[in-house]
């Protein structure tokens, strides 16, 4: 009863305003005195704080966040936007369909969905204006392209999901890789199903490159170098011919993508597919990718020293706000240990007798009308305790480590949902406060027919796990 007490005033603390962390930290405090004693509480908090923020892993955070926002001050989002719109501006609705493919590419350097969506609400709602685009749909698009920033590894949300459940974060981002993809098609496919229904949201006068600028000669010696060294290696038997067209593809890609992408994309080749491929931890590969996009910013004299030290204080204050929401929910999680809240709840789903994948799909329902009126980080971070007690005590024919992978990608999903959805959808409110005047209920017109086809990837997720732990499975 405590614990159900508690629950209501942490929520009406959060209705009031009251920063997150700080009302799960109050009211975990006072619960845990409650349950235990004022000196037990001052025990716990004086061992507990140190423990947890000494923690190695959570370095992660501050260094991906950094090179997310090193990568925006440096332009890699213009430079993505452009070239993803020299492929898809041809198209009716080409120019939301570019935002859908450079938001994807980002999302492999940033980690971040606030960011990935005002990053492009300045690099592409300018453009999407120019060209006549329905406001509302463009506002909207670029909404639902920013949760591609937690949806396509690396991602901070499922860091936090790692640390909070003891995961392997190498294998939770090995996992969101295919239904982030899907995710990117299932948009474009939605932007083509709405422009069809209703041509005027995209005007056919879209902007179709006739005149392409010089590019540089290092793409192409690239290529010349990549395709003589598998060429020799052939020769030599140490390649076989398989291998050789893989190395022929990947010299034909160097020539074939702008120029301007290339940092970027090699950014997030090396980062992503060194954690990958186990060359280094998630923790290294971040502050690989940090100094990497430091240099690049540098070397393309893009990013100055204002731009780097604006970049270093947006970075202390995104972790500092994490990290006290992390504090709140451990606080807030020992209440609950306390209260024995997790253990009677998976009791009691034990004894309902519901099969594993309702109670599993009840706990997503629950997440998404959680998510229309809460932070995506407290939302997971308040349930967890409870909720993932009770997934790894079901049966869903797997091993449970699995079960673990596959339950962190389905709340990353409904986590997306919840970006977009009324009536809080953060990144809506993003959105909305650079394009004032844009309703917000013309915004989230706009999202809505993502929101259906996020529920049905969602559904083939939940009906598939393959398609989440396909790539886990392969390279484990």
């Amino acid at each position: 009863m405590l614990a159900l007490i508690g629950f209501g005033v942490m929520l009406a603390l959060i209705a009031l305003r009251a920063p997150i962390g700080l009302s799960m930290l109050l009211v975990g405090a006072v619960g845990y005195t409650q349950l235990s004693s004022g000196a037990a509480f001052m025990a716990y908090i004086k061992t507990n704080t140190y423990h947890q923020f000494a923690n190695y892993t959570l370095s992660v955070i501050p260094l991906f966040i950094l090179m997310g926002a090193l990568a925006e001050r440096a332009g890699i989002a213009r430079s993505l936007f452009k070239a993803s719109e020299g492929l898809f501006g041809r198209f009716r609705g080409g120019l939301a369909m570019a935002v859908i493919g450079a938001c994807t590419a980002f999302g492999a350097i940033c980690g971040s969905s606030v960011a990935t969506t005002a990053t492009f609400g300045r690099a592409a709602l300018p453009e999407l204006r120019k060209y006549g685009y329905d406001h509302g749909f463009a506002t909207g698009t670029i909404a639902v392209g920013g949760t591609l920033g937690i949806l396509i590894p690396p991602s901070v949300i499922l860091v936090v999901y790692a640390i909070t459940t003891e995961q392997n974060i190498a294998k939770l981002f090995q996992a969101a890789l295919i239904p982030g993809l899907l995710a990117a098609l299932f948009y474009c496919i939605t932007i083509a199903i709405m422009v069809r229904r209703n041509p005027a949201l995209a005007p056919m006068a879209e902007p179709v490159v006739t005149e392409l600028a010089p590019q540089p000669m290092w793409p192409k010696l690239v290529a010349g170098a990549i395709l003589a060294a598998s060429a020799a290696q052939w020769a030599r038997g140490a390649l076989d011919w398989d291998d050789a067209l893989k190395f022929a593809a990947l010299a034909g890609l160097v020539v074939l993508v702008d120029a301007s992408v290339m940092p970027a994309i090699a950014l997030a080749v090396v980062v992503v597919g060194g954690i990958y491929g186990g060359v280094f931890t998630p923790t290294e590969g971040a502050a690989v990718g940090a100094i990497a996009m430091l240099l690049i910013g540098v070397g393309q004299r893009t990013l100055s020293l204002r731009d780097v030290l604006e970049a270093l204080r947006q970075t202390a204050e995104t972790s500092g706000m994490i990290f006290i929401i992390l504090l709140g929910a451990e606080v807030f999680g020992a209440f609950l240990a306390l209260s024995r809240v997790p253990t009677l709840a998976a009791e009691m789903v034990g004894a309902s007798g519901l099969s594993p994948y309702m109670v599993l799909i009840a706990m997503l329902a629950f997440y998404i009308l959680l998510g229309a009126v809460m932070d995506e980080l407290a939302m997971i971070l308040l349930t967890l305790p409870v909720f993932f007690p009770v997934i790894q005590g079901l049966d869903f024919g797997f091993p449970a480590d699995e079960v673990a992978i596959w339950f962190g990608i389905l709340v990353l999903i409904v986590v997306g949902i919840g970006l977009t959805a009324p009536p809080i959808g953060l990144n809506v409110f993003v959105i909305n406060a650079m394009a004032r005047d844009v309703p917000i209920t013309a915004t989230y017109r706009g999202v809505l027919p993502f929101i259906a086809a996020d529920i049905i990837r969602l559904a083939l997720v939940l009906a598939v796990p393959g398609i989440a732990l396909w790539l886990v499975r392969l390279l484990a």
